[in-house]
C-alpha cells in the first residue's frame, strides 16, 4: 500500500501536471470504485484543478468551487500519466480522468476491489474523511509521545493506526522499527523516554530519507515503480535475508493478509516471535531463539 513517501511523490507529480489545469472528461469503469454519491463525481468535469493534497494515504485532487475528488489506492491501486485516454477493455483501467493537459489513469491489479474514490465539498467534507492521525513529519517530540502513549498498543499497531499517526503502513513501520531498535510487539506505555525518542528520531529519518529516495527514482518522471518491497529495505520484505546491520537473518510474524518483519538479533534481543500459525502448530516445540531455530531446521 502506499504510504508517505509514495504518496508524497504521487502528489508532487500530480502538482507539476495538473495544477490550473482543467478537468475535461471523468470515466468510472468499475462499479467498485465509486464509494460516494454526493456531490456526483461528474460535478467536478470542466473545473480547474486549484490544490493537490495527500491526506493520510490519499491523494486530494480540490477544484474551484470547493469540489473535493479524493483518491485511496490501498494495497494494489496505482497511478498513471498518459498523454491521452486509453482504450475500454475487460481488463482495463478502473478510472480515467481526462484533463487539457493529460490523462490521469487508475489502474488496481488482482480482484479485491479495495481502490476507492470518493467526492468531498469544502475543507469540512475533505476532514471527515481523514482518521485524525498526526502528521509526524510535522510534529514535535511531545505530540508524537502524547500519540503514541494514548492507548497501550503493540508498536507496530500504534504506527500504523491512522487514527494516531497519518499515512504509516505495514512496510514503513517495519523499516522505522527497525531504524530505533524496538521490538514491533513491544508497548507503547511501557517504554521510556530514550526509547520514545528514538523512534521519533527513527520515525522521521526514514521517511524523509525514503521520500528523498523516491525523489531521486522518478527524475521528475511521473512515479510508475510504486510498491512496498524495494530495494534497500532493511526488513521489510526481506524474510530470511541478511540484515544489513548485524547479519541475522530477519524474521516474520504472519497474521491475516499481513506480516511483519524485523531481526531478532536488533530489535528483540535475540527471541523469536510467535507466529501464530507456526507457533500453534509447534506449541511447545516453537523455537525461542535463532540458534533454536536454526537447530530445529536441521532435524
Amino acid at each position: 500500500m502506499p504510504e508517505i513517501p509514495d504518496v508524497t511523490v504521487y502528489v508532487e507529480a500530480l502538482r507539476e501536471r495538473l495544477l490550473g489545469h482543467k478537468l475535461i472528461r471523468t470515466s468510472i469503469r468499475s462499479p467498485f470504485l465509486l464509494r460516494s454519491t454526493s456531490p456526483p463525481v461528474e460535478s467536478a468535469n470542466g473545473r480547474t484543478v486549484g490544490e493537490i493534497r495527500r491526506v493520510g494515504k490519499r491523494i486530494a485532487m480540490g477544484f474551484d468551487g470547493g469540489l473535493w475528488l479524493v483518491l485511496h489506492l490501498m494495497i494494489a491501486g496505482r497511478l498513471h500519466w498518459r498523454p491521452r485516454a486509453p482504450k475500454a477493455g475487460p481488463k482495463g483501467p478502473l478510472a480515467v480522468f481526462e484533463f487539457d493537459s493529460g490523462t490521469l489513469v487508475l489502474t488496481e491489479a488482482g480482484s479485491q476491489h479495495r481502490a476507492s474514490l470518493q467526492m468531498a465539498l469544502g475543507d469540512d467534507g475533505l476532514r471527515a474523511l481523514d482518521a485524525g492521525g498526526i502528521e509526524v513529519l510535522d510534529a514535535d517530540l511531545q505530540s508524537f509521545a502524547a500519540a503514541l502513549q494514548s492507548a497501550n498498543h503493540t508498536l507496530n499497531r500504534a504506527l500504523t493506526d491512522p487514527r494516531l499517526f497519518s499515512g504509516i503502513g505495514n512496510a514503513y513501520s517495519d523499516e522505522i522499527l527497525h531504524r530505533a531498535r524496538l521490538s514491533p510487539i513491544s508497548m507503547t506505555q511501557k517504554l521510556g523516554p530514550g526509547e520514545i525518542g528514538r523512534l521519533y528520531e527513527a520515525t522521521r529519518e526514514v521517511l524523509l530519507e525514503w521520500i528523498g529516495r523516491l525523489r531521486a527514482e522518478a527524475r521528475g518522471a511521473f512515479p510508475e515503480k510504486v510498491t512496498a518491497f524495494r530495494e534497500g529495505m532493511a526488513v521489510h520484505g526481506r524474510y530470511g535475508l541478511p540484515c544489513p546491520r548485524c547479519g541475522s537473518k530477519v524474521q516474520r510474524i504472519r497474521y491475516a493478509s499481513n506480516e511483519t518483519n524485523y531481526c531478532p538479533s536488533c530489535q528483540t534481543g535475540g527471541r523469536l516471535l510467535a507466529d501464530r500459525a507456526l507457533s500453534r502448530l509447534l506449541r511447545e516445540d516453537w523455537p525461542r531463539t535463532l540458534e533454536e531455530l536454526e537447530a530445529l531446521k536441521k532435524r
